[in-house]
């Protein structure tokens, strides 16, 4: 009796590749899960899992493949909301730029596996060093999406006030890289049929299982560490009130009616007015009204200037007011202004990341050789240099010093840090989500500020035109969440708070630490390559 054919050996590499496609697909398609509106958090580490599993001993060419089918099936499904109204180009462009960073670790640590056997430490510092590649290029790079944003309700997120995001996605990428070691050392007992902890040939019982279990039990641990971390909410408090005055209609066009957007948050701000005098709420220490409220240039449209002039003096406190400056001239200025009664505006910080693309065209000349779309951006937004830190007297004479983020910049960890190491004791991002439409994006935005509250341990005050917006206590805590395209204010006490988080007096050094490591095993794989060459040739003499 004949045996059945065999396959060409070319026939298994290849069947291996496809599985390996396949399960880089689906760990991208996971890690879709923990982020806003699933909030699935243990999905980061399952797919993490997965990923390391996938990219073990595959080179670094394959490494590159596999990761760039891992971004691919993870950013273009969560960036979905960034082509909601201007088309698919810009989405699936950011979409790839993004993925080819996951490309880039998947071939960096492809290469460091080459020789085989899951290496947990250095999936978990590829992770953390091309995350932060990500968040500093090109154009000053798009750090959304950092693992760690997608973890403000898990206990790894929790961390966050120890390392930043740096930290928390090592761990979380250390537990994925651990459960997939164990999965390898279980799953040949498993093919042959026996138990999982079935002994190894000449290896006691005893030792062949914590062989095996060793890497669930650190994984379990590392999982549940975060809840050791105390995130502390004490301190003098403060009375915020925040204004979400909405606009017309939903897309690009939302500030067509640039009057209607200013005149609804004059008007929902004159209602809190009338339910502060008649005592249904307590008198606030400071009002914040969100990115674009007052898109008139309010510092030289007089109109403009006089309605916000008579909400400040009806209210007879402190109002922060997200607007637009012309200037310099041919330019313009993404702004929040310092409104104070009797005083007029007395404080300006300007956006100091501007949006690429979005709110000026960086190498304009060169992009406008791809599409002349360029130029619907007709005026570049110019980047401030000062760290935005507004500094009032509350009603009980405490000092709120106010560290100040518009919009994306809550994703920018130096931008939020340097708030704080400037003696913010309580932080304002102002946002404006009308050009993303009923998406994630609001809801992403949100959890990012939710991670900045434990990071820092201040408290957070997050404003949109639009909705989403909350006030949120230093434990990252969302209270009085609001609904998409509703007009409504936010009003409660929060703590201030002036103690530094280890997070905080570290500051970038666990990025840099990863870097560093990173460089260590890059160069004991090189430098080990040769030795091991050598030793196979002088195998074959003898």
């Amino acid at each position: 009796m004949s045996s059945p054919p065999q396959p060409a050996p070319s026939a298994r590499p290849r069947s291996r590749l496809v599985v390996r496609l396949l399960a880089a697909a689906v760990a991208g398609g996971l890690l879709c899960l923990a982020f806003p509106t699933f909030d699935v958090w243990v999905a980061a580490p399952v797919s993490l899992a997965l990923l390391a599993w996938a990219l073990t001993a595959a080179g670094f060419r394959r490494g590159l493949l596999l990761g760039l089918v891992a971004g691919l099936a993870f950013f273009v499904p969560t960036l979905q909301w960034s082509g909601i109204y201007v088309g698919a180009l810009p989405w699936l462009a950011l979409s790839t730029l993004e993925a080819l960073f996951l490309a880039l670790a998947g071939g960096l640590y492809g290469w460091l596996s080459r020789r085989g056997g899951v290496h947990p430490f250095a999936f978990a510092v590829v992770w953390v060093v091309t995350e932060g590649f990500r968040g500093r290029a090109p154009y000053g790079g798009f750090p959304w999406l950092k693992l760690a944003f997608g973890q403000a309700d898990s206990p790894f997120g929790r961390l966050v006030a120890l390392g930043g995001p740096p930290l928390v996605a090592f761990v979380i990428a250390l537990t994925g890289a651990l459960l997939a070691l164990a999965a390898v050392r279980v799953w040949p007992a498993l093919r042959r049929g026996g138990r999982p902890l079935d002994r190894p040939s000449g290896r006691r019982p005893s030792r062949a299982v914590g062989s095996r279990m060793a890497p669930v039990a650190a994984a379990v641990v590392l999982s549940v560490a975060g809840l050791a971390v105390p995130l502390p909410t004490d301190g003098q408090s403060a009375q915020f009130v925040g204004v979400q005055g909405n606009v017309a209609r939903p897309g690009l066009e939302f500030n067509a009616e640039r009057r209607a957007v200013l005149d609804n948050h004059v008007a929902a701000t004159m209602g809190e007015v009338a339910r502060i005098k008649d005592g249904s709420v307590p008198v606030p220490d400071l009002v914040v009204w969100p990115e674009n409220a007052s898109d008139i240039d309010p510092l030289r449209n007089a109109d403009a200037k006089a309605l916000i002039l008579q909400t400040v003096a009806a209210l007879g406190r402190p109002l922060i007011v997200g607007g637009l400056l012309e200037e310099p001239p041919g330019e313009l200025s993404n702004v929040s202004l310092l409104f104070e009664p009797g005083r007029g505006n007395t404080e300006r910080y300007v956006k100091r990341h501007p949006v690429p693309f979005a709110e000026y065209i960086p190498n304009r000349a060169f992009w406008r050789q791809f599409s002349a779309e360029v130029d619907l951006v007709r005026s570049d937004f110019v980047a401030g240099r000062d760290v935005g830190l507004f500094d009032v007297t509350g009603t009980k004479g405490q000092s709120v010093r106010a560290g100040l983020a518009i919009c994306f910049e809550v994703a920018y960890d130096d931008i939020m840090r340097d708030t704080v190491d400037a003696g913010a004791n309580v932080l304002v991002v102002q946002t404006n989500n009308a050009t993303f439409g009923y998406t994630a994006e609001s809801p992403q935005q949100l959890a990012i500020s939710r991670v900045r509250a434990m990071e820092f341990g201040r408290s957070v005050v997050h404003v949109s035109t639009v909705g989403q917006s909350a006030l949120i206590t230093p434990d990252g805590t969302a209270h009085q969440v609001t609904s998409l395209f509703t007009q409504a204010v936010i009003s409660g006490a929060l703590p201030l708070r002036d103690q530094l988080t280890v997070a905080t007096r570290v500051g970038a050094a666990p990025e840099w630490a990863a870097l560093a490591a990173l460089v260590v095993l890059l160069g004991a794989s090189v430098a080990r390559r040769p030795r091991l060459t050598k030793d196979r040739d002088d195998d074959s003499e003898t």
